[in-house]
């Protein structure tokens, strides 16, 4: 059925590997509007994220009408993503594993909101020291797509069977687009959705959940048969 016995491990961006709060909170703060604290950051809805909570919409929302003001607040998220942004602990050291491990293909999923996603990740990626192009694949996927479609089609391209294949994620429809294409789900907690809205609100099994990004780490090095970093 399948033509190797390759397992696929596909990763999400923001919230996940990298700490997308702390850019967008840095990029804010340098034009003069608050998110909020990353306990509440995590508790709203999309748009709430990235224009505050209620306490800070007003204020925000005035500093953000127009294009110019939105151009110029992407242009300072995509230098703070570039030249400042981090991976949270272990991830690195993870993702080199990943890479150096011949039957695992893994890659990079990401909604990035900056200019010229690919580039920024890149140069993000770089600095702690891994080449994006060592990866499988990379895919950008735009707002308006469902993960689930393109996590199916990684998959469906690298002819990899399903009950080989991971997902990491930190949201709730990194949850369902992982079931909805017959994968297994690894998620976390501590990037934009809280471990207690993630299985009160969402129901998502708190066995999968890890609550630390070096949960994840060893989680995923556990599952996929991996040394741990010396």
């Amino acid at each position: 059925m399948y033509n190797n016995n390759k397992r696929l491990i596909i990763l999400d961006a923001d919230g996940t590997t990298i700490d997308a709060y702390s850019a967008i909170d840095k990029t804010f703060s340098r034009h003069g509007m608050v998110i909020g604290d990353e306990e509440r950051f995590q508790k709203r809805r999309r748009l709430f994220k990235y224009l505050g909570g209620l306490k800070e919409f007003p204020s925000n929302l005035k500093k953000q009408i127009g294009k110019q003001s939105r151009k110029q607040l992407i242009a300072t998220l995509t230098e703070v993503y570039r030249e400042e942004a981090k991976l949270y602990p272990g991830i690195a050291d993870l993702v080199r594993s990943l890479i150096a491990t011949p039957d695992i293909a893994v890659g990079l999923v990401t909604r990035n909101m900056t200019n010229e996603p690919e580039q920024t990740l890149r140069l993000l990626f770089r600095r702690h020291d891994i080449d994006l192009d060592a990866l499988d694949f990379f895919a950008h996927i735009p707002l308006h797509l469902e993960k689930m479609q393109e996590f199916r089609a990684i998959r469906e391209r690298l002819d990899i069977n399903p009950a080989r294949a991971y997902i990491c994620g930190d949201e709730h429809k990194d949850y369902l687009a992982a079931i909805g294409s017959g994968m297994h789900p690894f998620m976390v907690s501590y990037g934009f959705e809280s471990y207690k809205r993630l299985i009160k609100k969402f129901l998502v099994p708190e066995e999968i959940i890890s609550r630390s990004p070096e949960e994840l780490c060893g989680r995923v090095r556990h599952a996929m048969g991996l040394d741990d970093p010396a």
